[in-house]
């Protein structure tokens, strides 16, 4: 079907009313957008929402794609916007540090934490719970380069950067990970080397 044609192929053909092609386009990148979507938004469920959001606006503006960067640079613009958005909408809930269930469900989540920690054995789950608790900024950078592999130039495009300063923040960020990851799995880490 739609598997051996490129991105440009499958969006002349989304253009030319197959409905279809877009499915494919849907297909190749839901992960890809997925996986943006949760490490702006943190929760599963919304970030399915957003991810949703996102191929639902990228279909109506599909018009717009001129094809000076790749589909994926300018699907992440929509994912970085639509992440934005959202998370502008929503209301931070804020608890007093006076109420005692406070407490509680910290310890709670520390708890989690840890345990989760012990069973996520590999590599990646290690890598990947790491980046999840970096900035958003930095696990965004990190997240383009190294599992998207975006170069700096498109990187710079999408988020509206120089390219130097693009390549000055990831290596910024991959300090930050390195140093989360030195503390926070310092068995593991331990364990790799």
């Amino acid at each position: 079907m739609s598997a051996g044609l490129n991105d440009n192929e499958l969006i002349s053909k989304v253009l030319r009313g197959d409905q279809q092609a877009y499915a494919g386009l849907v297909h190749r990148y839901q992960n890809y957008v997925f996986t943006l979507t949760l490490r702006l938004v943190k929760n599963r469920e919304e970030a399915e929402e957003v991810a949703q959001d996102v191929f639902i606006k990228a279909y109506k503006y599909l018009a717009d794609f001129r094809g000076d960067a790749k589909f994926s640079t300018w699907l992440y613009t929509i994912v970085n916007n639509t992440c934005i958005s959202f998370l502008r909408k929503k209301k931070l809930v804020v608890h007093s540090l006076d109420d005692e269930k406070v407490f509680k469900v910290a310890d709670n989540r520390d708890a989690g934490f840890r345990a989760d920690g012990v069973e996520q054995k590999s590599k990646q789950a290690m890598v990947n719970t790491a980046i999840s608790r970096l900035k958003p900024d930095d696990a965004v950078i990190v997240t383009l380069f190294y599992k998207n592999e975006q170069t700096l130039d498109e990187i710079a495009q999408v988020l509206g950067l120089e390219v130097n300063t693009a390549k000055v923040r990831l290596h910024r960020a991959r300090a930050r990970l390195k140093e989360l990851m030195e503390t926070q799995f310092s068995h593991e880490v331990k364990d790799l080397n």
